[in-house]
């Protein structure tokens, strides 16, 4: 049973951004006047509204021209949202969608080829691979969301290097646990080419000197190559946006290193063909920002040009970890949420069997808690990890494991409707071009249908924004959307499917209904599918 085909045939996908488009241009006036609405309160009445203060400002008394009025409910053109009707309201000019129709055109039979994504390329550095050892929380929220941040890059067409390659094993196998897809093993080969390269610019640069020989020379790292006076250049190049208190850089062997696999990163990226529109990007700890600003630095002293350039920090707030009996390190911190999660699993289910279908179920249950809970928060603001047992639950809304336990509840759906249809009790589903989405009416389905299924290509491609290249150095992502998105939709898809018997009785008269809604869910299904993907999630079958 395929469920995965799109609009018809010749017909642009609508969306929210092209249908906002069209309506600010009806009304002729410069700045966005129309709001999308989402709450169930508000889509009893409308889909689309331009609020009264708006209006006051653009039309004298807030009154809209008859004519214009008339053009708004006459708009159409590829992905927009046929409308059924306009009208003012003391809440301002209101909008409703041809729903049947909407349905059909997000529900329909498949369309041609979607449009290519995006070339260009992005390096995503992670520095707290090169910190110590043992990983810790705050080292991993910087990895998960690189980890997911290239997820979604890949989507829209982008090449992504990940840098630096893990050596150490411990690592790893955290890594492997988390289901972090990240490069291993020593360096490429032509490292120490590229790093006698760099200490040769090193030596040409009016901003480095040698360490002068002193009576503290002794107490001094043997591998100090040089200093480099980062402050002068800084205000030469008249830089923004970096920290007031970096001076003079002790360059090292190691630092050399790290620019060389940047470097490496970049030219395998250019060879692959993809482009000139590059994004290098630092994605870093608070605790690390510093540091990192000086390797940025001197990246641009020994290698100008315009990748260089074009590096950017995405900086993680601080995670801040209660209750901690003694600094937890990451590999703990799995053992902790599997542990909690299978005891929180026992209690629901019951003792569970120790078979390796449920250690499956409750090592990816707890990937999704540790995520959500890493990737849920905005990068740039503080997160709180409480390592108390009542912390974690299987059935909490804000919770990984609700977004796997809703996606579990459409495998079983539609597993159940399988073996229905092949007893007998009901019919295969028929093909999209036959099925009656006027039978759609419950409150939910639109809901499903106008808050997800429409906006999720946007929001796939709001997340994965990277902002324009600007004077500052850091950047803020958006990554967030996702995993609020998923938890907002098993939320709202928990409350329909609680509500409404997809499968009732099997009278042919209740068949329209039941295909229609089970297209639906087929379409919400794979939505869940695609947005756990970003994620390295797979969607379980059964919890």
């Amino acid at each position: 049973m395929e469920m995965g085909e799109g609009p018809a045939a010749g017909e642009a996908r609508p969306g929210v951004a092209a249908t906002l488009r069209a309506l600010n241009g009806a009304l002729g006036r410069p700045g966005a006047l129309w709001v999308k609405e989402s709450s169930a309160r508000n889509l009893r009445h409308r889909d689309f509204l331009a609020p009264r203060a708006a209006l006051s400002a653009a039309f004298p008394g807030g009154q809209v021209p008859a004519e214009v009025v008339a053009g708004v409910t006459a708009l159409g053109g590829a992905g927009v949202l046929a409308l059924r009707g306009c009208q003012q309201t003391p809440a301002g000019l209101a909008v409703r969608v041809r729903r049947p129709e909407a349905f059909r055109r997000l529900l329909g039979p498949a369309a041609g080829p979607a449009p290519a994504a995006g070339a260009g390329w992005a390096v995503l550095h992670c520095p707290a691979l090169r910190g110590p050892a043992a990983l810790r929380p705050h080292h991993l929220r910087p990895l998960l969301l690189a980890d997911h941040l290239a997820q979604l890059l890949r989507a829209r067409g982008v090449c992504v290097c990940l840098v630096p390659a893990i050596t150490e094993e411990r690592n790893r196998e955290i890594l492997r646990q988390l289901r972090i897809e990240w490069p291993s093993g020593p360096g490429g080969q032509a490292l120490p080419d590229a790093i006698s390269a760099l200490k040769r610019a090193l030596g040409r640069t009016p901003c480095a000197v040698g360490w002068e020989m002193g009576p503290g020379a002794a107490a001094l790292p043997e591998d100090v190559i040089c200093k480099v006076h980062l402050k002068s250049f800084v205000q030469q190049q008249g830089l923004a946006g970096y920290d007031p208190n970096l001076d003079v850089l002790l360059v090292t062997e190691g630092k050399l290193r790290s620019l060389a696999e940047l470097q490496q990163a970049v030219l395998q990226c250019m060879a692959g063909g993809q482009g000139s529109r590059c994004s290098i990007v630092h994605v870093v700890s608070c605790e690390e920002e510093f540091q990192q600003q000086q390797l940025d630095l001197l990246w641009r002293i020994l290698d100008p040009g315009a990748h260089t350039a074009s590096q950017k920090h995405l900086v993680c707030g601080p995670v801040k970890v209660t209750n901690p009996s003694s600094p937890i390190g990451a590999d703990q911190y799995f053992q902790l949420r599997k542990r909690q999660m299978y005891e929180a699993s026992v209690m629901k289910y019951g003792e569970l069997a120790q078979d390796e279908a449920w250690t499956e179920v409750i090592d990816t249950l707890t990937v999704a808690a540790i995520r959500f809970e890493m990737l849920t928060t905005a990068h740039r603001s503080q997160l709180t990890l409480d390592l108390e047992d009542s912390s974690i639950s299987t059935k909490g809304t804000k919770s990984g494991a609700f977004v796997m336990y809703n996606c579990a509840r459409l495998a079983t759906l539609f597993d159940t409707y399988q073996r229905a249809v092949e007893r007998g009790t009901y019919p295969p589903l028929p093909p999209a071009s036959e099925l009656n989405f006027s039978c759609l009416r419950e409150e939910g389905e639109w809901l499903l249908l106008f808050n997800y299924l429409l906006p999720f290509p946007e929001v796939l491609q709001q997340a994965a924004q990277l902002p324009a290249p600007t004077k500052g150095v850091r950047i803020t992502a958006n990554t967030e959307m996702v995993c609020k998105f998923l938890i907002h939709l098993s939320m709202d898809f928990s409350s329909y499917y609680n509500r409404v018997h997809v499968l009732g009785e099997p009278f042919p008269h209740l068949f329209d209904q039941m295909f229609a809604r089970l297209r639906l869910l087929g379409a919400v299904r794979d939505v869940f599918h695609s947005a756990l993907a970003t994620l390295h999630l797979p969607p379980l079958s059964q919890i």
